[in-house]
């Protein structure tokens, strides 16, 4: 596989030494004097100095290839915007992943059809919830072009839908019950599985339904 990472700080030096320790092609693109020296001394002619938000940039390091795979990584959201849309509109690279430093910045990713995209705040905010056992609701996964997100909820003793069956539970519209957890055993439930105490209910929905399924399942 051939990928193209513009950014060369800690993330995209990390992801070229992985890519390339498991016999990728990696070129990557870093701007700034200081730090290029030093990856051209690890890196050597993977390495090209030059800002990636330039098309004859771009083209140096071989985007009419195209890549296999593009990495907008630089501490600039909106230089990854711009290489995301470059290289997705401009020379047809099918998939790009972009970073996100600032996640209020997301919307403008999403506006503008560059996806998918990671960002390190709101990975870490996702453990934090994980290891919050009083925070109800635990986003699991977004599927942004899909418009859905699959979430955990976990039932317990005072849950409002401790008790009761799938089929009963008057579930918001976009919503569906995908998999139950009881005693460390996962099953794809039906509407005559009963929910119990402990469970752990992973569930698909739309953006915007959390309030509803938390007052199904867990307030009443």
């Amino acid at each position: 596989m051939y990928v193209l990472i513009a950014g060369g700080g800690k993330v995209g030096t990390n992801l070229t030494r992985s890519l390339l320790a498991t016999g990728h092609e990696v070129t990557m693109i870093e701007q700034r004097p200081y730090r290029f020296q030093m990856l051209e001394a690890e890196f050597e002619h993977q390495v090209l100095r030059g800002d990636a938000t330039e098309l004859f940039v771009l083209e140096r390091a071989g985007i009419k290839r195209p890549p296999d795979l593009l990495v907008a990584a630089t501490g600039d959201d909106e230089d990854n915007i711009i290489i995301g849309q470059l290289a997705r509109d401009r020379y047809g690279v099918e998939r790009v992943i972009a970073r996100i430093n600032d996640p209020r910045n997301q919307p403008y990713f999403d506006l503008l059809g560059v996806s998918p995209t990671v960002s390190a705040t709101g990975a870490i905010m996702g453990l934090i919830e994980h290891e919050v056992p009083d925070h109800g609701l635990i986003h699991l996964l977004e599927l942004r072009k899909e418009n859905l997100e699959i979430v955990e909820l976990t039932i317990d003793d005072h849950a409002a839908a401790k008790g009761k069956r799938v089929g009963a539970l008057k579930l918001p519209d976009g919503a569906r019950i995908i998999s139950v957890v009881h005693n460390g055993t996962a099953e794809i439930p039906d509407d005559q599985t009963q929910l119990h105490g402990g469970d752990q209910v992973l569930a698909i929905l739309e953006p915007g339904k959390e309030d509803e399924l938390r007052r199904v399942l867990l307030r009443g």
